[in-house]
């Protein structure tokens, strides 16, 4: 075991920090995090239309006041990340920000389908700027920045005289980059139209979207991806800022289908969403380790140290912070808790899939703030269903259960060491 870590450490672990510190990576988790504010309206107004407004015959008039909070949210998704992500990796590049994020805008709708149905050109549906788009809006935020920013810093630009306010400056400045950036797609677009490929949204969506989407579905892959976050945690490394990008790009758009279906009062179409993971697997953090919290309160009788940080970790726990506990038991290179902190995900993910796909508990379909406790999350997750927050408890309880043995065995090989070497 000794040797398998020093040989992670040494060779694994330095690829995984430069993967979680790569520039555009960063930029499209800054991105989405830029717009949750926006994503929690919409799914607080999706819920409410579903519960409050839906059991009392007095507000159901009002549903349309949670369709236009929907409308200019979740209905805009790809829209609004296609400028954050823009914004970021430019901010990022230490250049200008704002114009990047707005070209970003410009490029993505230049590459959207202009009409739609019988509509004629000019007409863009909102089918093409919810999270449909947003595999499309990512990459050309992506390239769109890299070609203005390339260009802004090799001076390829309209300079003013130096009386000329900074932002008059900075405006013009942009013109030349920006408008070859939009360019770009705009030729783009025509070449791919004129050779027989209806648009460049298309070719992402139906290529790269789509295959992706169909893979992150599968009970299989739900479970590799919960894992590898605790396998990353494990090393020391943010399991959960590394894959947030693929988290979001794979979940929010299963997210949005759930909500945007049930909005319209159809069935949900996927299992698993972007929520699911902090409803029924994050209990208390990446690892479920209020779990472990639980279980060292219940068989650690020994190891005063776990029973200290466990009591100092515990309020954190509860809204879902564990790095108190990862750092402070440690759990961070602990070879006893390394199999139950990379297998307890696992286990929860395959007991919540299978709930879902069953029927037995409905799908996720409203974003909560990750910080919600155990249950609760599930609860408001499913759109205030009982079920949601009693899979959450039963999932609570079958990792507490996965951790005790490992709990007694530490206890048992406790020494004057916090961990066992």
């Amino acid at each position: 075991m000794k040797r398998f870590f020093d040989f992670m450490e040494k060779h694994f672990v330095p690829i995984a920090a430069k993967i979680g510190a790569q520039r555009h990576l960063v930029a499209i988790r800054d991105g989405f995090v830029g717009i949750m504010p926006l994503i929690l309206a919409g799914s607080i107004a999706v819920l409410l239309n579903q519960t409050v407004f839906k059991w009392i015959p007095a507000f159901s008039g009002l549903t349309a006041i949670n369709g236009n909070v929907w409308w200019g949210t979740f209905a805009v998704m790809s829209l609004l990340i296609a400028f954050s992500v823009g914004y970021n990796l430019a901010k990022g590049y230490g250049s200008d920000a704002l114009a990047a994020g707005l070209v970003s805008v410009g490029a993505f709708l230049v590459v959207t389908p202009q009409s739609h149905g019988d509509a004629g050109w000019g007409y863009i549906h909102w089918g093409y700027l919810n999270a449909t788009g947003l595999f499309t809006a990512i990459i050309v935020a992506i390239i769109a920045t890299e070609i203005f920013v390339r260009l802004l810093n090799k001076n390829i630009i309209i300079k003013m005289p130096d009386n000329v306010p900074p932002s008059v400056g900075r405006a013009f400045a942009a013109v030349i980059p920006g408008l070859i950036a939009i360019y770009v797609f705009g030729i783009l677009a025509f070449l791919i139209n004129k050779l027989g490929g209806n648009s460049l949204y298309d070719l992402i969506l139906n290529l790269i979207q789509k295959p992706l989407q169909g893979f992150s579905q599968g009970v299989l892959s739900v479970m590799f991806f919960s894992m590898l976050i605790n396998f990353f945690w494990f090393f020391g490394l943010h399991g959960a800022n590394i894959m947030d990008p693929i988290m979001n790009a794979l979940y929010l758009p299963a997210l949005e289908a759930n909500a945007s279906a049930i909005q319209q009062g159809l069935q949900a179409p996927n299992v698993v969403t972007r929520v699911f993971f902090d409803a029924y697997i994050h209990l208390g953090g990446s690892g479920a380790t209020l779990a472990l919290i639980l279980a060292i309160f219940i068989a650690s009788k020994r190891r005063k140290d776990y029973r200290t940080v466990a009591k100092l970790g515990a309020p954190a726990g509860i809204f879902q912070i564990n790095e108190p506990i990862i750092f402070g038991l440690p759990i961070v290179l602990n070879p006893i808790l390394f199999i139950p902190f990379i297998i307890v995900p696992g286990v929860l993910t395959l007991i919540a899939y299978s709930a879902t796909a069953s029927g037995l508990v409905p799908p996720t379909y409203v974003v909560m703030p990750w910080t919600t406790p155990v249950g609760i999350g599930g609860f408001l997750a499913t759109g205030g269903d009982i079920r949601g927050g009693l899979l959450a408890l039963v999932n609570f309880a079958v990792a507490v259960m996965i951790y005790l043995p490992f709990v007694i065995l530490a206890d048992k090989m406790a020494s004057g060491e916090s961990t066992v070497k």
